[in-house]
């Protein structure tokens, strides 16, 4: 049981520990596979860094029955109870009627949400059906959270000394949702942390066990207070610091983080959850400079990860996706003879590409992969899960052979993130203002 006023909500890492926070994902879509449950990593992942382990994930089918069974046992044991889906307009959306029914709440229709509604058919163009005046009904006791990128409102209450949150389940409203609004509310009760946990020290092209390895007689220093977390990436791993006893303030907390960064000089990528290409993008702007990619094997990727960032325009000069020779010797000016020699995935290949891109699209630097990421494909010479990877600089270009082997979804995110680190390699070298060095090179 816990308590919903703000005035005796003290946050305290142990006993944070101890509150239960159970998350039911439901619709028929999540089970048969047609849509994948990214709302338990997404919220699991916020509520950690929060300081609350989400103890358990249930996914439900849309029928009424199953979701109040399922929501009374939920919460009969539970502190927190989070609800994803079945709050839109059609007749496979029954997880309002099925809780409401559970608490022995009303539902009373809200005119303001129906006002709400309507103004969103109008901006986008379309015309409103009846069955959207469902969306429109609310517990007679709770709270409605608005839904700025849906029709479809979250609806909040404190009952019984437990929380309920039940949120839309289009990830594109769900998220902002729980950041901007369930989180401040969370946090305003006592039940999370108003900040981070702990501190994440984030590193790039070193291996789990490497890094382990490496940042261990930091950690030995400060016995159990200190608990310590890995979580590998592709091409990157997350190493997370925090003390769960309180022993350990939060400012000693970034002091170790510090010392490991230091210890792992260019390894260190960051602080916290920034993306590869977020910091290379903070470097460019920090350096005036643009870069530009070309792309084989990627189709893409890295392209997207560059304009996943808002102002790309202010570092990212454009890309170039080559499929054939012809397209690379058309945009790209890639030499014909370089192609016929040496084929389009090979080390020649990749250097002609990053110059082409940079020379083409204006850009201080060129970034370009090229290679065969599977399943078809591959030669004798190149088997499938061979990149090259170029890296055209102001000091001047340079190409890797990479290899692994793997399927498709896997090799591509990889040789993304190697080009990506790299590339936040050489600008931090640049930054520096040291001439090139040797390891650039490996052939």
């Amino acid at each position: 049981m816990i308590s919903t006023d703000p005035r005796s909500a003290v946050p305290h890492a142990p006993r944070l520990a101890q509150m239960r926070y159970e998350l039911l994902t439901l619709g028929d879509e999540l089970l048969l596979g047609l849509t994948p449950n990214g709302h338990l990593s997404f919220i699991g992942e916020e509520l950690a860094r929060r300081g609350v382990m989400l103890r358990r994930n249930v996914t439900i089918t849309d029928d009424e029955s199953a979701i109040a069974r399922q929501f009374r046992e939920s919460w009969a044991s539970a502190d927190v109870v989070i609800t994803t889906g079945g709050l839109g307009p059609t007749c496979d959306d029954r997880t309002r009627e099925s809780i409401a029914g559970v608490l022995g709440l009303e539902l009373v229709f809200d005119h303001d949400i129906e006002r709400t509604i309507a103004e969103r058919f109008a901006l986008l163009g379309r015309k409103m059906t009846p069955n959207n005046l469902k969306q429109a009904y609310r517990f007679n006791h709770g709270d409605v959270l608005p839904n700025a990128n849906g029709t479809a409102p979250g609806l909040w209450v404190e009952k019984d000394g437990k929380v309920l949150c039940m949120l839309p389940g289009p990830p594109n409203e769900l998220q902002p949702m729980f950041r901007d609004q369930v989180l401040p509310r969370l946090a305003a009760l006592g039940l999370l942390l108003d900040g981070e946990a702990y501190v994440q020290v984030r590193s790039a092209g070193v291996g789990e066990s490497l890094l382990e390895t490496r940042l261990q007689p930091i950690f030995d220093r400060h016995g159990a207070a200190l608990s310590i977390a890995y979580c590998a990436h592709a091409y990157q791993v997350d190493c997370r610091l925090s003390s769960p006893s309180g022993e350990i303030g939060l400012p000693q907390l970034h002091e170790i983080a510090s010392e490991c960064a230091r210890l792992l000089g260019d390894d260190f990528m960051c602080f916290g959850h920034d993306s590869l290409a977020k910091v290379c993008a903070d470097l460019l702007r920090a350096q005036e400079k643009r870069v530009a990619v070309a792309e084989t094997a990627t189709g893409g990727l890295l392209a997207s990860s560059f304009t996943d960032i808002c102002g790309a325009s202010k570092f990212f000069a454009g890309a170039c996706i080559c499929y054939t020779n012809d397209a690379r010797m058309l945009m790209l000016d890639v030499p014909e003879s370089i192609l016929q020699q040496h084929g389009a995935v090979s080390a020649e290949a990749a250097v002609a590409m990053a110059t082409g891109a940079a020379e083409k699209l204006g850009a201080d630097y060129g970034v370009a992969i090229t290679g065969f990421s599977g399943p078809c494909c591959g030669s004798k010479e190149n088997p499938v899960g061979t990149i090259y990877v170029a890296l055209h600089a102001p000091q001047g270009v340079w190409s890797r052979q990479l290899s692994w082997p793997g399927p498709r979804r896997t090799v591509k995110p990889r040789a993304v993130n190697a080009a990506l680190d790299w590339l936040r390699r050489e600008l931090i070298r640049a930054s520096r203002s040291t001439p090139a060095s040797a390891e650039r090179a490996t052939g």
